[in-house]
């Protein structure tokens, strides 16, 4: 990109810096090896060193980064209750070609015993696309529902929805205990589970096979007039396949031994990404981007299909 067009798209953000004070700070990031200079008129590219640079810079400026992306999924949400269709909300994960049918035989247990927001999921092969986002090369993408699509609809339906946290949820004999790790989102420049999928942190392959184990969930607040409200949008997101309600508590009652507000009610959402980090556990490198785009409802497709379209070989 040269600067002619990089000063026209900071205009689109009220940044007025004009095109000879853009190729200034161009020049100077070419110094730093930020930037590499293709060409006259192909413009320049970042290089490895300048992607580095863009993730890692401002940190501060992202603390909140994981609260802010849950509001704008959840605004993006637009799934219709009644028809069964619409937009809903999908954490994306890379997984690498040869190793991506072991790891659909591997997450099975996990969609068989509900350990997921939906059984639905989408699948796009390199140079595809899945919402915004483009598979890369020598990768397989994976589409989970997020449980944010709790958030969305809620929202359309009136209901103001306060997220407080994702953490680990331990299961024992089957059955929600406790949080025993909790990362609150408006303290966070990156989303929860990521973090714990990628410190191994999780045993969901143990709760999904023996009722015992840390699985992903989320802790959510709403007022306690909403709840005959909640109590019916749940039910209705069970009918379409996406009941990812896990528990929900009673009125400024604790839940799972987290405390809840005065005049407020909790719930439990289980983590769109237990499935993958089913995969992660058993040493299959996957890539997450939680929380990244929304996709079609209808463009889903049930996780038993996907098993039976795919042929495992065991490896040698």
């Amino acid at each position: 990109m040269g600067a002619r067009i990089i000063a026209r798209r900071l205009e689109g953000y009220g940044i007025n810096l004009g095109e000879r004070a853009v190729r200034y700070h161009l020049k100077l990031m070419d110094e730093r090896g930020l930037t590499h200079l293709l060409g006259s008129r192909s413009g320049r590219m970042l290089t490895e060193q300048g992607i580095k640079e863009v993730k890692n810079a401002f940190v501060i400026d992202k603390v909140g980064f994981a609260i802010s992306r849950i509001a704008s999924l959840a605004y993006r949400t637009n799934f219709d209750l009644k028809n069964h269709t619409g937009l809903v909300p999908v954490n994306i994960s890379y997984f690498p070609n040869e190793q991506f049918s072991k790891a659909v035989q591997i997450m099975e247990p996990a969609f068989k015993n509900r350990l997921c927001v939906s059984h639905l999921v989408a699948v796009a092969r390199e140079g595809e696309k899945l919402g915004e986002l483009l598979i890369p090369e020598g990768k397989v993408g994976l589409a989970t529902v997020c449980s944010i699509v709790v958030n969305g609809t809620l929202l359309k339906a009136g209901v103001p929805i306060d997220s407080k946290f994702g953490g680990l949820l331990q299961i024992r004999n089957g059955q929600a205990l406790r949080f025993v790790e909790l990362i609150y989102y408006t303290g966070s420049s990156l989303d929860p589970s990521e973090v714990f999928i990628k410190a191994g942190m999780t045993s969901v392959t143990e709760a999904a096979n023996k009722g015992e184990g840390t699985i992903l969930a989320n802790f959510r607040e709403m007022p306690a007039m909403c709840r005959p409200i909640v109590e019916k949008v749940m039910t209705e997101l069970e009918k379409a396949g996406l009941g990812s309600l896990l528990i929900m508590g009673n009125t400024s009652e604790p839940v799972c031994q987290i405390s809840v507000e005065l005049n407020r009610f909790g719930i439990v959402l289980i983590g769109g990404l237990n499935p993958v980090a089913v995969a992660e556990e058993v040493g299959i490198n996957v890539e997450n981007h939680a929380m990244s785009t929304v996709l079609e409802y209808q463009k889903l497709i049930k996780f038993e299909e996907l098993c039976n379209e795919i042929t495992y070989v065991p490896e040698h």
